[in-house]
């Protein structure tokens, strides 16, 4: 990955006279803010030496007359904005895969970010966006305000969500995939090789992609006569340690699960290490079926059975649609879905009697 040119090309100045997308002018902003043009000039470029209070009457001003600044290629940074609201796990390196192979092409730049696990970044990240003003923002497991997008909007920086936290609405542009889809395939392959006793350990329930892999889990039950049952299903964190936890639970059950569909790899992996401990035996004992196809999952032993998410395909599929939206090009349609698909290996095997 190439490091992101510190120091990106000055923009020029808009015109305080020159109308921008919206209709209105910068002029008439700033009359209506009661400042002068280069300080509205100074808030549009995410410029810190402005007070708070004239901060937030701007940009007001800037959302209710629907301004959106004018930009040609040549006011862009050569830079994508990619942000994450973890960077911990190898999900997020096929993610950065995709984007880079977009914009090795491209001959843009990266730059990521980090929200510490949070869903929305943070203000600050935000300035920092208006100041780079880069091609566009791919934002991953996260989302903006109303207040974030208007200010992306404003000075005509296209973004992209990638497997949205929570519904993205027909407005925003975003890639995600099939897991409903993907929860209900592993279910019903589990549920095939004759297991009815199947747990669950899903991701955080604030997380769309989570409760739609979860509802697939369900649909699948119930379509096949077979009741959910509550005590096996769980919540994690989609990381190692919540997979390990949440498996000790259940498989300290009196009446254990016999196989487990869990909502990602790395539960996966956790899960496998809380079967080892209780001296159970995968696939003999317990089937497992992991969600993702992360590399790891071909190299773990036994070789996981899991829900193949087109993470690197979802990721240049996002950064060639937040680059369209730069461009002017409006793509015939602003929510993507990739399918996801079911990979057999040897993690998963007919119940045992």
């Amino acid at each position: 990955m190439r490091p992101a040119n510190a120091h990106p090309r000055p923009e020029q100045e808009p015109s305080p006279e020159g109308p921008a997308a919206g209709g209105a002018t910068l002029a008439a902003i700033a009359r209506a803010a009661g400042v002068s043009a280069p300080t509205v000039s100074k808030v549009l470029n995410g410029r810190a030496d402005v007070a708070p209070a004239t901060r937030t009457r701007v940009e007001a001003l800037l959302r209710q007359h629907g301004y959106r600044r004018r930009r040609s290629p040549a006011q862009q940074s050569r830079m994508i904005d990619l942000v994450f609201h973890e960077l911990e796990s190898s999900w997020a390196m096929e993610v950065i895969r995709g984007v880079e192979n977009v914009a090795r092409e491209e001959g843009l730049s990266l730059v990521l970010s980090e929200s510490a696990g949070r869903l929305m970044p943070g203000q600050t990240w935000v300035d920092g966006v208006l100041a780079r003003r880069p091609a566009g923002v791919i934002l991953v497991l996260s989302d903006l305000d109303a207040a974030q997008r208007a200010q992306l909007t404003s000075r005509n920086i296209p973004f992209v969500v990638v497997d949205p936290a929570g519904d993205p609405g027909d407005d925003l542009p975003s890639v995600g995939t099939t897991n409903w889809q993907g929860g209900l395939a592993a279910t019903r392959h589990l549920l095939e090789l004759g297991h009815t006793r199947i747990g669950v350990i899903g991701g955080p329930s604030r997380m769309m992609c989570s409760r739609a892999r979860i509802d697939g889990y369900r649909s699948a039950l119930e379509a096949a006569g077979v009741p959910v049952d509550p005590e096996l299903l769980r919540e994690g964190d989609f990381h190692h340690e919540a997979g390990h936890a949440a498996g000790m639970e259940l498989l300290r059950l009196p009446d254990r699960p016999t196989a487990v569909f869990t909502g990602n790899d790395l539960q996966a992996l956790g899960l496998y290490e809380a079967a080892r401990e209780l001296g159970l035996r995968i696939p003999e004992d317990l089937s497992v079926v992991g969600f993702d196809d992360l590399p790891l999952a071909r190299w773990v032993g036994p070789p996981l059975t899991t829900v193949r998410q087109p993470l690197t395909e979802m990721a240049e599929a996002a950064a060639r649609l937040v680059l369209d939206l730069g461009r002017g090009r409006r793509p015939a349609a602003t929510r993507v879905d990739l399918a996801t698909t079911l990979v057999v290996r040897h993690s998963t095997a007919p119940r045992r009697d």
